[in-house]
């Protein structure tokens, strides 16, 4: 007689997550755990309990697939509709593209080192739970990084300056500034990595970068990134959501860590805001439609919430990090600061840069009343009449890089807007210059891994920067000319003004040709 089987057991989404993630763990046998995860350990971190690491999305490989796969789907459509409908000429003015530009070269390559080190973080840590998380991440990170280029990619069929953007990361001068972020990051220990990138870069800073482009992108017609840009933002929900489980995680765990970890935050997110230094140029200066000044962003987004985040972080023993009070007497002069720092030294950049007009001007004006006025339309009215005269000027002369975070120096003293910020320090008999205090203090902890900083500047001057074969005592030797080769830089298509340049009279005679009748 057939016996009757006992019914199966359903699992519920707790269980089912349970045994998706902690259920697939072993302890190993013929290794030690020590020596089969050597990493976890040497920061000073002290775990007791790695079950205590809680997912709060619980989410299994197997939904995870469905989730994503429903997305593509989607993106994948409206990109291909953007395409065949001309979607390059719907957008405001052909000089949001730099915009774009920026983007890919500075951000896109960043999401492949987030790829990256998460893949080798996930590898590192013994439990489950963080591993399980990392993997997610890292296969979030390349998707990004995948359909940003797939995204932008129709835009390289007709503006110039995106052509080889992977190769201007690695070697063009003010893209040492992100690269040098992340190789900080992912040569740093898991931990720190989990604080810089997870819960600092993550859910402290992602906001300013993401919210403001894609907004920016949408209000200037840009449906394509717009699109690319949602389609992130399910997934940047969890990153961010994970990276405040990291940071109550690592401080529930231990008292030993808490100090470990607020010298992280330090660290980490005044390297953030050095980094996003790129996005509030961008945003009060290159999108020809404004959603909202870098100011008004960065009070929104980081002393309103980042705010409140750190004081419910208090209970734990955190404060806010050192440099709050600094960025907030630097957020009225940075993004002109940057802006007019990139118009001077146009003729090396990957983008094209102009003069505001008078009506952005007085936008400036309204949004920073405090410093616009005073310290920077004058000298922008200026430069717009020299240009007007036949004397438009480009600087040919090399910066001083701070050694830290690799920003030519042109940052001001901490409320005197009128005064470079200098710090400098000696070590091994050799001197090395800074930005800021903070920047000087991350040198001054670890000096040995920052002496190895690649720094552009110092690159050229030792004749790195050159084609093989490039001689530069030939007669009429041009150094500049032989760099913008070495970065593969078009002169006079991907770079200088955007008035006159070949992208501004493209778009002005596809706009026209679709208006109205040509004549033969």
């Amino acid at each position: 007689m057939d016996m009757k089987a006992a019914p199966k057991h359903k699992m519920g989404l707790k269980e089912r997550y349970a045994a998706m993630t902690r259920g697939l763990d072993w302890e190993t046998s013929y290794q030690p755990m020590d020596k089969v995860y050597p990493f976890d350990k040497y920061e000073g971190i002290v775990i007791h309990d790695w079950d205590k690491w809680q997912d709060p999305f619980r989410l299994t490989m197997d939904a995870y697939w469905k989730y994503q796969a429903e997305k593509e789907r989607k993106l994948y459509a409206i990109i291909d509709a953007y395409a065949q409908n001309n979607g390059h000429l719907n957008v405001t003015d052909a000089r949001y593209i730099n915009t774009v530009k920026l983007f890919l070269q500075g951000v896109t390559p960043l999401e492949y080192m987030a790829h990256r080190g998460f893949a080798h973080v996930g590898r590192a840590l013994r439990g489950p739970g963080p591993r399980i998380a990392c993997q997610m991440q890292a296969l979030d990170e390349l998707r990004h990084a995948q359909t940003q280029v797939h995204a932008m990619s129709n835009y390289n069929r007709y503006y110039n300056g995106l052509h080889d953007w992977r190769h201007m990361y690695e070697r063009v001068w003010y893209l040492s500034v992100p690269k040098s972020f992340f190789e900080d990051a992912v040569s740093a220990g898991p931990f720190e990595f989990l604080v810089a990138v997870g819960f600092s870069f993550e859910y402290v800073l992602t906001n300013l970068l993401f919210v403001p482009f894609v907004s920016g992108a949408a209000y200037n017609g840009d449906m394509n990134t717009m699109t690319f840009g949602f389609s992130a933002q399910s997934d940047e929900a969890r990153h961010m959501t994970l990276g405040l489980e990291c940071i109550k995680f690592l401080l529930e765990q231990d008292p030993a860590n808490v100090p470990i970890v607020q010298r992280w935050l330090d660290k980490w997110c005044w390297r953030g805001v050095r980094l996003l230094s790129l996005v509030a140029m961008m945003m009060d200066y290159m999108l020809p439609k404004r959603v909202m000044s870098w100011k008004e962003a960065w009070e929104m987004y980081f002393e309103e919430a980042g705010g409140a985040l750190f004081k419910d972080l208090a209970r734990y023993g955190i404060r806010e990090p050192k440099c709050m009070q600094q960025v907030r007497l630097e957020k009225d002069h940075l993004s002109h600061q940057v802006w007019t720092t990139f118009y001077n030294y146009g003729a090396a950049a990957a983008f094209h840069t102009w003069i505001p007009d008078a009506d952005e001007m007085d936008w400036l004006s309204q949004k920073y009343p405090e410093s616009f006025d005073k310290y920077y339309r004058p000298r922008m009215e200026y430069w717009r009449e020299q240009a007007a005269l036949g004397n438009r000027y480009y600087n040919k002369t090399l910066p001083m890089l701070c050694q830290t975070c690799q920003i030519p120096m042109l940052f001001t003293e901490p409320g005197d807007p009128t005064k470079i910020c200098y710090r400098e320090t000696s070590y091994l008999g050799d001197k090395f210059h800074f930005c800021s205090d903070h920047c000087k203090e991350i040198f001054e902890y670890e000096p040995e891994k920052y002496i190895q900083a690649w720094l552009p500047v110092h690159q050229i001057y030792q004749g790195n920067c050159f084609e093989p074969g490039t001689d530069p005592t030939a007669p009429g030797f041009d150094p500049l000319a032989a760099v913008l080769q070495h970065y593969h830089l078009n002169f006079g298509r991907d770079n200088l003004d955007f008035e006159g340049s070949e992208d501004q009279r493209n778009f002005a005679a596809w706009k026209g040709a679709v208006t109205r009748n040509q004549v033969g």
